[in-house]
């Protein structure tokens, strides 16, 4: 993917995007693990956002359908969205402009 994501083929935030996504949704896989042992009752409410958004990028950015075409800015928007579930404190992997350009509040 890396040989990918440059000037013109790709949105700016696109690097920082997938960075992102990937270690929270690590976290998110990690945690399930540790609901099996200590019960998903003792996390924190961070912990729950992280198990929530593990579980939506398996079913919305993950499981793209056969017949699915999404766009590089539909599949960037969805990323965005995903991030949104978590709170801004947790971006650290995300240039502070581009959070301000893409993360648009409801």
């Amino acid at each position: 993917m890396k040989r990918g994501v440059c000037k013109d083929r790709t949105r700016e935030d696109h690097d920082d995007a997938s960075n992102q996504l990937y270690a929270e949704y690590a976290e998110g896989v990690d945690l399930r693990k540790l609901v099996v042992v200590i019960g998903e009752e003792a996390f924190t409410e961070n912990d729950k956002k992280f198990l929530g958004f593990a579980e939506l990028f398996e079913k919305k950015f993950i499981t793209q359908g056969k017949d699915e075409n999404r766009s590089i800015d539909e599949t960037l928007n969805l990323a965005w969205e995903l991030l949104k579930t978590l709170p801004k404190t947790e971006l650290k992997r995300i240039r502070k402009e581009h959070i301000e350009k893409y993360m648009h509040e409801e």
